[in-house]
């Protein structure tokens, strides 16, 4: 046996790196600022990365930092899900172990998937639908977890060897950089650039990262001759010799590692001539240990990254003894480390075993794997229990036992399901079907089904695995980690073996999934597919799969075409749903149902559906249906116009759906709440709600309708430019493969607004007639209300322009034709109603007061301070265009009539002044200017009603005139003879009403626009 070689193999003088090591320093400054900051090192192997990091982690932990470091670790060809996540909190959690705990509490079940000492975790073998959102809210609450634990003190994330990166591992790590916002955190990530070949799976996320201006990256260098020398230097511990150096420098060509290698190689004797290969300098070391030690370190060469002793010492067979002096043997080698913290080994240098593995024969490799496999299967505690699974399909895959492997990977695909590890889970899958045919019968006919997917025909423990299932789950898992492409030719291969099959449950389910996807890949509505597997299930006794369609058909109907059909199809997918006890099918058909009939105009009753379904999906458990509840309920309230109703459910909705990490979910919530509160007035916090619905929305839809939301907030404040680039925004999110009513009107809306506002009417009649082309199906009266309405203004706007005539009767024939057939069953749609109509009778020039007067009564009952403002200015209009309401008219009806123009001018343009509405308010001033009408001031005259005009009930006006005067709620409620509840609810409709947040600013618009007079305000209540 060869005496173990004592070797200085790692410099002690850290070399060069000032410039980069600046850089990180800086970066941790910021962090403890409270500004977070990512970083990217990359350089090629053995350029240093490691040793800049251990430097400054180093630093870092003597400012007070606290250091976590996680690698990507390498199973043969395979990466564990999520490995250097788990290992760096496993780091934070030793640390920190109160902190940590404390940050987690709540969200333990779901945390417990990278961290499985949380406990809570999901069961190995979990059986139902597929977590639609689960992946997104894991990332949600791992970011979240580590900003609450770098509140208050600086916190070093490291992630090494991203070249090695599972596929769930580069998506956390996107989503981490692209969403943190605060916190004392540095993510700090490593790579090797040489190994990033074109089609590397790193290089779409580093050309992503790179897009980000948050991020930095670093690329190390190969040393100078001068760097070479010092490293050489402090490897040696005297100055070498120039020529030695020069030497070294030609052959490493500055690469550290291999710097390092022939230092150690020349200084022990050994050639170093140009006739070596690097990999022959690499193994040179290993050739020098004693056969035993030559097996061990091949053994830990096919083992992983790191390869626990236990592990180790039963794989090798050999005695104790014997397997710790091999051991100590490559350790003093420089070959072999052991692991700070651990009981384990792993290479020095990820080169050596490369190299080392590069080295061993095919056969040799298979007998490896199996040494490995078969230990773990006599002891599974060898390795960690979160890691065995994976580890143990991994190792039999690569042995070349199909009977072995079909069943280990199998059950590692489980077990990366559980984690969210979909892309994982694919990819096993994937392999357990070209396991599948190699496999001995025995073997498939032992199998059982171990993962049931989302309401698939048949998934009964007791029957035996078919290679069918396995097609099934690899769809759904292609579904979830968003590997569309790879999933549809699974449905395809799927289908095509169907043919020759009489299983129409099957093959409805596969032709459900295909409609999903090819919706989602742009490639049609998905309508064939649906109707396809509608038909396979017709006539056929109810089963979940049948439910299941029948609701998709439903939701198909209530997207595209919303009317009678998509109600019968609705109610047919309850009843079946209700029939056989699929509880959660049910009450997300309910939704659907709920949503239709509110459509169809019978209101309370599917608002009532709504309310009970969003009520008992949170009771019983459902939080997506909840969730979907949280969205369609305050819509279809938005619908009617019930805006005052909606908002409260939207923000507690908000609240749930990011209690449970629904991303999708809530960044629909905050669409709509957007819309909610643009209705209301409240233009500031709409605009805030957008921008939470495009920061939180993981897909293009509720970042569509955040684009569509910021358009109109932009289009009524006058900024056009703002405005066309969100259309533009909002028409890309959605595309133009799917349209649906529900998108197609409210984009051509906010089109023809622009349009108009630049001059371009003709554009916008051919907005407008392509959407009316498209059609307007019954249900989307709230889409197509506005359209119509900016169309007949603009049409109005544009009578007397020459240029407009020609198509103009057409598209007031379109619009008085379409308007006809919309439903008017709310005060809301009425009202809108009321509008067009006043619109078209001035766009034929038959404008008159009395028109708008029946629009402003329509609205003021109506919690729209917007459109109020915009119909009073109308009316305002009118009246000044009355022959008595001219300039120069005397007669005291023609006092009246401009006084109460001015009053009304006044009031909508308070409002306009308030939301920002440049156009609205430019309009008024121009008006004004034109008929010689003073706002600024109080008028001469006591207005007609000019509190009634600001849309308040006469009960609201005495409450608004006692708030005026200081009076408290209780003080209210003494003096109206009413509650001091009911008090509040008045008080907080009129902070709605008036577009302000509290009582002083509700006095202070009041005081601005002199609606009571000084000695009005401690009289008592009016009669």
């Amino acid at each position: 046996m060869l005496e173990p070689v004592e070797s200085r193999s790692v410099s002690p003088v850290f070399v060069g790196r000032a410039e980069e090591l600046q850089t990180l320093n800086g970066a941790l400054a910021r962090a403890a600022a409270g500004e977070p900051q990512a970083l990217l090192v990359g350089g090629e192997a053995g350029v240093g990365k490691t040793r800049l990091i251990e430097e400054f982690a180093a630093a870092a932990g003597r400012r007070g930092a606290v250091v976590a470091l996680g690698g990507c670790v390498e199973i043969g060809a395979d990466g564990l899900p999520f490995a250097p996540f788990s290992t760096a909190l496993r780091a934070l959690r030793r640390a920190l172990p109160g902190e940590l705990d404390e940050a987690a509490a709540g969200q333990e079940e779901d945390l417990a998937r990278l961290l499985p000492e949380l406990g809570g975790a999901a069961p190995a073998h979990a059986f139902g639908r597929p977590d639609e959102e689960g992946l997104a809210r894991l990332f949600e609450l791992t970011a979240r977890l580590l900003e609450r634990i770098a509140a208050d003190r600086t916190v070093v994330l490291v992630l090494e060897d991203l070249h090695w990166a599972d596929a769930s591992t580069r998506h956390l790590l996107s989503y981490l950089l692209r969403t943190l916002r605060a916190g004392r955190l540095v993510v700090l990530a490593t790579y090797r650039c040489d190994d990033i070949h074109r089609r590397h799976p790193l290089r779409p996320l580093l050309a992503e990262l790179d897009r980000l201006r948050t991020l930095r990256r670093i690329e190390l260098d190969r040393f100078n001759r001068e760097e070479v020398g010092r490293q050489i230097a402090g490897i040696l511990a005297a100055q070498p010799d120039p020529a030695r150096v020069d030497g070294i420098f030609e052959r490493s060509d500055g690469n550290a590692f291999f710097v390092e290698e022939l230092a150690v190689a020349a200084r022990a004797g050994r050639r170093t001539g140009l006739t070596d290969t690097l990999r022959d300098l690499l193994l040179v070391r290993v050739e020098a240990l004693s056969e035993t030690a030559q097996r061990v370190v091949r053994m830990v060469a096919e083992g992983g990254s790191t390869v626990e002793y236990p592990l180790l010492a039963a794989a090798t067979g050999l005695a104790e003894d014997d397997l710790i002096e091999a051991l100590r043997a490559a350790v003093n080698a420089g070959i072999l480390l052991a692991v700070p913290g651990g009981d384990g080994f792993r290479f020095r240098h990820s080169l050596v075993r490369e190299a080392v593995a590069d080295d061993l024969l095919p056969g040799e490799r298979s007998r490896l794997n199996r040494r490995y496999a078969e230990a773990m299967e006599s002891d599974p505690a060898l390795v960690p229990a979160d890691e065995r699974a994976m580890r143990l399909a991994s190792h039999w895959y690569h042995a070349h036992d199909p009977a072995k492997a079909l069943p280990a990977v199998l059950d590692a695909s489980v077990a990366a399901r559980c984690r969210y590890a979909y892309t994982e889970q694919l990819r096993l899958l994937e392999r357990a079907m070209e396991l599948w045919d190699t496999a001995p019968a025995p073997v498939r006919a032992a199998l059982r089904p171990v993962d049931c997917v989302a309401v698939y025909p048949s998934c009964d423990p007791a029957t035996p695995l078919r290679y069918l299932d396995l097609m099934a789950e690899a769809v759904l898992a292609g579904r979830m980690c968003g590997e569309r492409e790879r999933a549809l030719k699974i449905t395809r291969r799927a289908l095509h073996l169907l043919e020759d099959e009489d299983d129409p449950l099957r093959a409805a389910w596969f032709w459900n999934q295909r409609s999903t996807l090819v919706q989602a890949l742009g490639r049609g509505d998905g309508w064939h597919e649906l109707a396809t597997a509608q038909e396979l299930v017709r006539g056929l006794p109810p089963s979940e799969v049948h439910a299941d369609v029948l609701a998709g058909v439903a939701n198909w109907w209530t997207m595209h075409e919303p009317g009678p059909q998509a109600l019968a199809a609705a109610e047919r997918a309850v009843e079946y749903a209700r029939m056989i006890d699929a509880r959660e099918t049910e009450l997300d058909a309910r939704i659907t149902l709920g949503v239709l009939r509110v459509d169809a105009g019978d209101v309370e009753a599917g608002l009532a559906d709504m309310h009970r379904v969003m009520d008992r999906s949170v009771q019983e458990g459902y939080p997506h249906v909840a969730a979907r509840a949280y969205v369609n309920l305050p819509s279809g309230l938005e619908a009617v116009g019930r805006s005052r109703e909606a908002a409260p459910i939207l923000d507690e909705g908000s609240e749930y759906t990011r209690k449970f990490g629904l991303l999708g979910s809530e960044a629909r919530v905050w669409a709509n709440l957007a819309e909610t509160l643009y209705a209301l007035g409240n233009w500031s916090e709409a605009a805030t709600a957008a921008a939470n619905a495009a920061r939180r929305g993981p897909s293009t839809k509720p970042l569509g309708s955040a684009a569509l939301s910021l358009a109109r907030l932009a289009l009524g404040r006058g900024d056009l430019a703002e405005a066309a680039r969100r259309l533009a925004a909002a028409r890309d999110c959605f595309g133009s493969h799917d349209t649906t009513p529900q998108q197609w009107l409210p984009l051509a809306r906010i089109a023809v607004g622009v349009a108009v506002a630049e001059g371009r009417l003709l554009d916008a009649r051919d907005e407008l007639h392509r959407a009316l082309d498209a059609g307007v199906p019954p249900g989307t009266q709230r889409y197509a209300w506005p359209l119509l309405l900016a169309a007949a203004t603009a049409e109005a706007d544009a009578r007397t322009l020459p240029a407009a005539q020609p198509g103009r009767a057409e598209a007031l024939d379109r619009i008085a034709a379409a308007a006809k057939k919309l439903t008017t069953g709310a005060p809301v749609w009425l009202a809108h109603d009321s509008w067009v109509r006043a619109e078209l009778r001035r766009a034929a020039g038959e404008d008159t007061p009395g028109l708008w007067t029946e629009v402003i009564t329509a609205f003021e009952s109506l919690d729209r301070p917007y459109d109020l403002a915009r119909v009073r200015r109308r009316l305002a209009a009118a009246l000044l265009s009355s022959g008595t309401g001219r300039p120069g008219h005397t007669t005291a009806g023609g006092d009246d009539e401009r006084a109460r123009a001015t009053e009304l001018l006044r009031l909508a343009g308070a409002v306009a002044d308030h939301l920002g509405a440049r156009p609205l308010a430019d309009s008024v001033a121009l008006l004004a200017q034109r008929a010689r009408l003073t706002l600024t001031c109080a008028s001469q005259r006591t207005p007609a009603d000019p509190v009634e005009a600001l849309g308040l009930t006469s009960r609201e006006r005495d409450v608004l005139r006692l708030v005026t005067a200081g009076r408290t709620n209780r003080q209210i409620a003494e003096e109206l003879f009413i509650s001091p509840k009911t008090a509040s609810v008045h008080v907080s409709n009129i902070l709605g009403k008036l577009g302000v947040s509290g009582r002083g600013e509700a006095a202070a618009v009041a005081h601005r626009l002199g609606l009571f007079p000084t000695g009005t305000l401690t009289a008592g209540p009016e009669s």
